[in-house]
């Protein structure tokens, strides 16, 4: 019986010795997609994005900024500067439009869809390859029955979260 334990404890004794090398060796992983190495990279500098639009929805504006800078805030280091960043990120609200959607038989659309576009100029001040300059477009579509008052504000803040994510994935998140 004592040579079983005695036999059990030096494999795992084998085991974990063989196993200590091995975890300077852990690949690390972020969740939210960021690829930034930060021996590198430690400020960015966000401007305002103001809205272009043909049509306007002031709040629209100060939604997307705040979505923006508190993703950066919440999936990254870098501190936000006002000049002299690492990164830039600029741009601004080029397209707000609404759109009628499932035509129906009587030939009213039964949805209707808000479209935002934003135009982003991305510059990696340390890497010229980097840079990019590019238009993110999202939508949302609601029910023809509603008015647009009643839930744009809603539409709004769901369509600036997934800009959001595609713009810091074609840019900070390096994909």
């Amino acid at each position: 019986m004592k040579s079983a334990i005695h036999t059990l404890i030096m494999r795992i004794m084998l085991v974990v010795t063989a196993m200590l090398p091995l975890g300077a060796c852990i690949p690390s992983y972020t969740l939210n997609g960021a690829a930034i190495d930060y021996s590198v990279y430690k400020t960015i500098y966000v401007s305002q994005f103001p809205i272009r639009a043909a049509l306007v929805y002031p709040p629209l504006q100060q939604t997307f900024e705040n979505e923006l800078l508190d993703y950066i805030a919440r999936n990254t280091r870098l501190t936000n500067v006002e000049s002299n960043a690492d990164v830039q990120l600029e741009g601004e609200i080029t397209g707000y439009s609404l759109s009628p959607q499932a035509v129906t038989e009587n030939a009213y659309a039964s949805k209707t869809r808000l479209t935002i576009q934003v135009r982003v100029k991305y510059t990696d001040n340390r890497q010229e390859n980097k840079d990019i300059d590019q238009t993110f477009s999202a939508y949302r579509d609601f029910d023809s029955s509603e008015m647009l008052t009643d839930v744009q504000d809603q539409l709004c803040q769901e369509i600036s979260k997934e800009l959001v994510d595609l713009i810091f994935n074609a840019t900070l998140g390096d994909w």
